[in-house]
């Protein structure tokens, strides 16, 4: 939390003991001030901390406040620190300063600082004015020549450590605000912390508030209440989940069978009837390899073909793979992703490989493509569910010739269930 009381200005002031009355006042002010933040606001614990420099956060919703820096601060300005504290808990700082530590190797206190500060910019524009104070030395994308608007992870790719962000080198939001751990923080097995079950519901309720009255948030907030309801999924297990909703879609599977007959005989004595039973889907997945698509897209497709496979009850024998280019290879039952032949490198027609995969016997009930999009669909929709997998990659022209760097294919069709790999 940047504010105008450093640790110095703190502690030679520091108090006894903690006030707490006036730090919770704070959090009244600030619960009238933000309404739609009231729910977060009252599920933090207040934990007593002379380690903090201001105020800051842990993961498990706890708020660790420093004595020196409560006696020094104005109820006005402790209630932007309230406000500022649980914007990074909601917004889920932590979790993606993980994701995003690991993803760019980031360690060590300066990238600690970095995340923070980057973290900060994003959402001090909707912490400050409409009620709360603005004290001076707000760390804000103005300062670093940076625009308004991004997220964490895009401030971060492009702030370095520089004079003015020295100048903030005591600035720690905690845990909450990066993912790394600090010396203060209780953990996990501390008292007062909120499950995972609990942070996730009081993250909806403030979302719900939000969305109820939209009039009453900023548009970054009201951004954020939107994803809540709609969180981004793993590709991975979308893609599962479209092949098992294909096959579990109605007439996929069915089949008559005398096993057992059906009720309705006893009304025709002497007939005996079939009856309707469903077996497990038959799948065929058609790996688009024609020359655009690269190995280590080749690579991801064999591991989706295993995936594909559980999604399905783990049945490998309803599962066959077959290899298309511009024309179609033959179709293998599969028995080990390893063991797959992808032959190809030529032009793209998964025209071909549609064709191909509804010859096959048994004909399958469910055809997964996966593809890098660069080829032409069939004019009608096949007799059977279609899943297509489609490779991620930019497309930042448009031209005709596949050979061209901006080619830009056609769309899927939209009989097509469409999951984005990557």
């Amino acid at each position: 939390m940047s504010t105008p009381a450093t640790p110095a200005t703190a502690a030679t002031c520091a108090p006894a003991a903690l006030d707490l009355d006036k730090l919770l006042a704070a959090r009244l002010y600030a619960a009238r001030a933000r309404p739609y933040l009231a729910t977060a606001l009252f599920a933090l614990h207040v934990v007593e901390s002379r380690r903090v420099p201001t105020m800051a956060v842990d993961r498990y919703w706890r708020c660790y406040a420093s004595p020196g820096f409560v006696a020094a601060t104005p109820i006005e300005e402790l209630a932007g620190a309230w406000v500022h504290e649980v914007s990074h808990l909601l917004r889920d700082h932590h979790g993606r300063g993980d994701r995003i530590a690991r993803e760019l190797g980031l360690h060590g206190a300066a990238n600690r600082l970095r995340m923070n500060i980057a973290a900060d910019c994003e959402i001090n524009d909707d912490v400050y004015g409409d009620g709360l104070v603005r004290p001076t030395g707000v760390f804000e994308p103005a300062h670093l020549e940076l625009p308004t608007g991004w997220l964490m992870e895009e401030y971060l790719r492009k702030l370095r450590i520089v004079p003015i962000t020295l100048d903030a080198a005591w600035l720690d939001c905690g845990s909450g605000a990066d993912g790394l751990d600090r010396p203060w923080d209780l953990g996990p097995d501390g008292a007062h912390g909120l499950s995972e079950q609990e942070r996730d519901a009081v993250r909806f309720r403030v979302a719900e508030g939000i969305t109820g009255r939209p009039g009453e948030a900023p548009q970054g907030w009201r951004r954020w209440a939107e994803q809540a309801f709609h969180p981004p999924q793993p590709w991975r297990d979308l893609l599962g989940a479209a092949v098992r909703s294909a096959a579990a879609a109605a007439g996929t599977g069915e089949d008559y069978s005398y096993g057992r007959p059906a009720r309705r005989s006893t009304a025709l004595p002497g007939t005996v009837l079939p009856s309707l039973r469903r077996r497990p889907p038959r799948v065929c997945v058609v790996i688009d390899t024609s020359g655009s698509v690269s190995d280590a897209e080749l690579g991801s497709a064999l591991l989706e073909v295993t995936a594909i496979s559980r999604a399905v009850g783990g049945r490998r024998d309803l599962v066959s793979v077959l290899a298309c280019d511009a024309a179609a290879g033959a179709v293998h039952p599969l028995c080990r992703a390893e063991g797959i032949p992808l032959i190809g490198g030529g032009g793209t027609d998964l025209r071909a490989g549609f064709a191909r995969a509804l010859r096959s016997r048994p004909r399958p009930d469910v055809v997964v493509v996966l593809t890098d999009g660069q080829t032409a669909w069939p004019d009608s929709r096949p007799p059977c569910r279609t899943v297509i997998g489609l490779f991620d990659r930019p497309r930042p022209g448009r031209s005709s010739d596949e050979d061209d760097p901006d080619y830009v294919p056609d769309s899927p069709p939209d009989w097509a269930r469409v999951v984005t790999i990557g």
